[in-house]
This record gives structure tokens, sequence and C-alpha cells, in this order.
């Protein structure tokens, strides 16, 4: 299932490797970020996706040689979209029961 806060397998676009240390870019709503292996299926919040990290990310790529713009358009079957059915609202059973007794 989808995370709103994790980072996933299915999110990883390729293994990159910047200044010696070896990082995951990956692709979300918000678009590509570098993380680590640490946070991938490992049901923690990636601090990568929603921190200040993503700031200048095109340059970032840009320096390794990567396109970001033509990756992001070639990867956007990877992003998931959430209220479409994925998740659903849970319903209080306490005022479920009190709409049915109103009705």
């Amino acid at each position: 299932m989808a995370s709103l806060f994790g980072s996933s397998s299915d999110m990883v676009i390729q293994p990159v490797a910047e200044n010696g240390c070896e990082f995951l870019l990956a692709i979300d709503e918000k678009g590509l970020y570098l993380t680590t292996s640490k946070y991938v299926d490992s049901n923690m919040a990636d601090p990568n996706r929603y921190t200040g990290a993503r700031v200048g990310m095109d340059r970032r790529l840009a320096a390794l040689g990567l396109d970001a713009a033509s990756i992001a358009a070639a990867n956007q079957h990877r992003v998931k979209k959430f209220g479409e059915g994925e998740i659903k609202k849970k319903v209080n059973p306490l005022k479920a029961s009190k709409r049915a007794m109103r009705g």
C-alpha cells in the first residue's frame, strides 16, 4: 500500500552515486528526490521526501549527468495518486450509528 510519508521500492528509479555515497533516485507526487536504502520499504517516514533536501534537485542531477525533466516524465507511472480508491476514509461507528437513528 502506498504511504504518505515513507518511500517504497516501486518509487525507486535507479541507484545514483554522489560524492562517494550511494543514493536511490525516487519519484513521488512532488517530483524527484534522493533517498537511501534505509528508508525504502521500512515503515519509517522518509525525511528526504519532506525536508529541504529537494531544493536544487535539478542542479544536483545535472551535475551527475542526469536530465531531471526527462527522468520525471518517463517515470510518472510510478507516482501513486491518493484518493483514487486506495485509501478510504475511516468511518466512526459512533457517528454512523447516530446518523442511522436520525434518519
